[in-house]
């Protein structure tokens, strides 16, 4: 396949604002690759790489080059020009990347409202919400249950390479855009699925995908979308229990597609369809509610569906309508991928037994280590230093009625 490749141009953007490394690797989206400094992806037919230093996000685009059916008449190349196509890319990743909203006061207004957030946050910054489209947000989480990131993305990779077009290689490597729902539909979808290692996900997709394309109207999804942006300027008063009106029809119709549950729902209603205030709540979130913010006692010791209800609904309240970013911001950090950077400490309590022969008497002395992993440092501090007498040794003993 032929392809054209644009130069590299960049856009204005601080770290601060935008961390594309923690971005596209905290379980957003599950088709970006990382091939030596750049991360591409096949979007909206084109590869597109970013790469970014402190003051700039860099990209550029991969294009399959177009030729006539027929020769054409004149001299003239049959490859259509680049410059005859108009590039959106830039526009593209403004939407793409969610660019619009000031990150900086965001976090600034999450730190002043939550300890937590405040303590954790300074090293993750720059993490933006993703604006995907719907129908790939809606499939990546059907295949999320029970998974993790990486085999996330090996499903969602076979899923483009099988059913997906092919829109050009970097290095040799195949990029493929994510299939539309009628691709989905096709005779052996599932059982061709469950042979690529979907399992039970594989009968999910395929019914959604009859679901989507042939039962819904074209734009059903995007009907679902929240139709606010941040042109107006942030809102950040507290929501209140249960979102907005637009949110909660918007996750009560994907709960009637297969294979989706609370969870899958409020992934695709966040990452999907724009409604910041939804708040996933997996195994990490509902760690974290339990480890940070007092949850796992009384009435909600277990994750049951009041209790999922209970933890959206204290995030909502406690940062607005943003709720669902600022979760997705303590989500990174308790990441294994990104634990170098964890602000919070980790102790593991070692206990060594010293034996030392005195004189006449044997003396044990215990020390309990709790190493503090914090930043990217690890500091042993040694507390609760006690020193027994466990009595006498019988060699001691022997020596002292010899004496005797």
């Amino acid at each position: 396949m032929a392809s054209r490749v644009s130069e590299w141009r960049k856009l204005p953007v601080s770290l601060k604002e935008l961390c594309v490394d923690t971005t596209l690797r905290c379980g957003q989206s599950f088709r970006w690759k990382k091939i030596q400094d750049e991360w591409s992806c096949a979007l909206q037919g084109r590869i597109i790489s970013l790469k970014q230093d402190s003051t700039h996000l860099h990209y550029r685009t991969v294009r399959p080059v177009i030729r006539p059916v027929t020769p054409p008449t004149s001299t003239k190349s049959s490859m259509v020009d680049d410059d005859e196509v108009e590039d959106d890319t830039e526009e593209l990743l403004k939407q793409y990347l969610n660019l619009a909203p000031d990150l900086t006061a965001l976090y600034e207004h999450w730190s002043s409202v939550d300890s937590n957030f405040k303590k954790r946050a300074p090293k993750f910054t720059g993490v933006r919400i993703l604006k995907q489209d719907a129908w790939e947000a809606l499939v990546a989480f059907i295949c999320s249950s029970n998974n993790n990131i990486t085999r996330i993305s090996q499903m969602v990779s076979n899923i483009c390479l099988h059913y997906g077009p092919l829109v050009g290689h970097i290095d040799g490597q195949a990029f493929h855009d994510f299939p539309t729902a009628e691709a989905l539909t096709r005779p052996g979808v599932e059982s061709h699925l469950r042979a690529l290692g979907f399992g039970y996900r594989a009968g999910y997709i395929a019914k959604t995908a009859q679901i989507v394309a042939r039962d819904r109207p074209a734009d059903w999804l995007q009907t679902l979308s929240n139709p606010d942006s941040f042109t107006d300027g942030i809102d950040m008063k507290p929501l209140s229990e249960g979102g907005r009106d637009g949110y909660r029809k918007a996750h009560e119709s994907l709960l009637q597609l297969q294979g989706v549950g609370p969870k899958v729902a409020d992934c695709v209603c966040l990452m999907g369809l724009g409604w910041g205030e939804s708040v996933p709540v997996d195994t990490h979130v509902w760690q974290i509610a339990q480890r940070d913010y007092k949850f796992g006692k009384g009435k909600h010791k277990s994750l049951t569906k009041a209790t999922y209800d209970a933890v959206g609904d204290h995030f909502r309240n406690l940062w607005g309508k943003e709720a669902g970013w600022a979760h997705s911001v303590l989500f990174a950090a308790d990441l294994k991928a990104f634990s170098a950077r964890l602000t919070a400490k980790t102790e593991v309590d070692i206990d060594e037994v010293k034996i030392k022969q005195e004189e006449r008497t044997t003396v044990q002395t215990k020390v309990t280590i709790k190493r503090e992993y914090a930043l990217d440092s690890v500091s042993d501090v040694l507390q609760d230093i006690k020193t027994d007498v466990i009595g006498e040794s019988p060699r001691s003993r022997r020596a002292k009625r010899r004496r005797l």
